[in-house]
């Protein structure tokens, strides 16, 4: 078997002796287990290490893999310079996992490297394998803002690749757990940080990697979590593969939580392709969905159906209610994919001679020419999740105060510039926040002067 065993490992560099100075002693059951990992990956002899880390290069909509031959670091941003890293990538794998991802319509790649020096979400765990053993070379990675499911995906495109070469090789998921874990903590306490470590903590010692999706992004922000992705990414490895999963160890005493768990694929098992079950589930609750909208929303998906599969724009149906045919307004067509924003286009006041066609354009517009995402795909329909505004008429108000954030949306205006926030949207829940969000739309700066406009809407999902 080609990818012999993966583990998720926390990186503090305290845990480093050089680095924490005798600090180190206060996690000493991670370190403990730390060593045990490093020895049963010194037992298995791989060629490659494959580590994710949430510190190397990372973007919103794609994952970087480290190019090149060589990588050097070493921990002098943490006062022990002496401690040092030269490391030898393992090209072909690389070429082998962005080709893999490629057919799997992944954005992945090697361009836009910021940083080549090693992070410390890498140098951690090569610390500890390189006591034991010394005879790999390294593939290093960064984590997405994509959901999971893409995380997930990665995981299986990895492995692919890993078996594609032959290469005998292990896979460490890097990542702290909750960083609000205590008052005393870095970055305080929350409650939802003691809840998502006994979450993860649970889910990875029975390896039931299906409940990793389970994890509300939200959740995890208020929990300031790092490595959730990266061990999402380890799970995807692993599809469809009864694992062995033992937990070493977890600690929370700096605040921060570590934890450490091994994984062992044994054999093939058919009841483990969690993305798969995840899939279907969601795909049905989206048809039903689908099924059950107003003739508003289902103009609109019929639009971005047709356009989306034709590239033509449809004829109107027939027997559309006088709502759509007979008024016009201004309209915005929202699409989301997976829980993500995919598109949205609209128009403040109406510009087509009624609402249906005006929902029809924006609906195309949202679908294929919102420059903030690539045009939508066909294999990408079934995912798709629509909602249409209709906007009533601006009125100018005086000041903030006669706004709310869940009622009324909002334009700013200053000269040629203009930016429209829709009401109730998730995220927003200030009007604060609303109008810096219509602010930074428009171009506008924050201390300059502008006009205020307000509007309701009638949302159709």
């Amino acid at each position: 078997m080609s990818l012999m065993a993966a583990y998720m490992v926390p990186h503090p560099p305290m845990i480093v002796p050089e680095v924490g100075r005798g600090s180190e002693r206060q996690i000493e059951c991670t370190r403990d287990a730390y060593l045990r990992v490093a020895e049963e990956i010194a037992q298995l002899k791989p060629e490659t290490v494959i580590i994710s880390s949430p510190h190397a290069v990372m973007y919103a909509d794609y994952f970087h893999l480290s190019p090149g031959r060589h990588a050097e670091g070493s921990f002098a941003r943490f006062q022990a310079p002496q401690v040092q890293f030269e490391e030898t990538y393992d090209e072909e794998l690389v070429r082998e996992i962005v080709n893999e991802a490629e057919k799997a319509h992944l954005p992945a790649g090697t361009l836009g490297e910021r940083e080549p020096e090693l992070d410390h979400g890498t140098m951690v765990p090569l610390y500890f394998i390189r006591k034991k053993y010394d005879g790999f070379r390294l593939v290093r990675l960064g984590l997405s803002g994509l959901p999971l499911e893409e995380h997930y995906r990665l995981g299986q495109a990895i492995r692919r690749a890993v078996e594609k070469t032959g290469r005998r090789t292990v896979f460490i998921g890097s990542g702290d757990l909750s960083h609000k874990l205590q008052t005393y903590g870095p970055y305080g306490f929350a409650k939802e940080g003691p809840e998502y470590d006994r979450r993860i903590m649970d889910v990875c010692s029975r390896a039931a990697f299906g409940e990793l999706f389970d994890f509300d992004e939200s959740f995890c922000d208020r929990a300031a979590e790092c490595g959730h992705r990266s061990f999402v990414i380890l799970a995807g490895t692993l599809d469809g593969m009864a694992v062995e999963a033992t937990a070493l160890s977890h600690e929370d005493v700096t605040g921060v939580g570590y934890g450490i768990c091994t994984f062992h694929p044994k054999s093939e098992d058919a009841n483990r392709h969690f993305l798969d079950k995840r899939e279907q589930a969601e795909e049905k609750r989206v048809a039903a969905k689908r099924a059950a909208c107003d003739p508003w929303v289902q103009l609109a998906w019929q639009t971005v159906e047709a356009y989306v599969t034709t590239r033509r724009m449809p004829d109107m149906p027939q027997g559309l209610p006088r709502e759509l045919t007979d008024t016009r307004a201004g309209a915005f067509v929202s699409i989301h994919a997976k829980g993500r924003l995919r598109g949205c286009i609209g128009t403040i006041a109406p510009t087509r001679k009624c609402l249906a066609e005006e929902i029809m354009h924006n609906a195309v517009s949202a679908a294929v020419h919102d420059p903030r995402f690539d045009p939508i795909r066909p294999d990408e329909l079934r995912w798709l999740e629509i909602s249409v505004d209709v906007l009533g008429e601006a009125e100018d108000i005086d000041s903030e105060d006669a706004l709310d954030v869940r009622r009324y949306g909002v334009i700013v205006s200053r000269d040629h510039r203009r930016g429209l926030l829709l009401p109730d949207l998730d995220g927003v829940d200030t009007v604060e926040q609303q109008i810096a969000i219509a602010r930074k739309k428009a171009g506008i700066r924050a201390g300059e002067k502008v006009q205020l406009q307000r509007f309701e809407v009638i949302r159709h999902t």
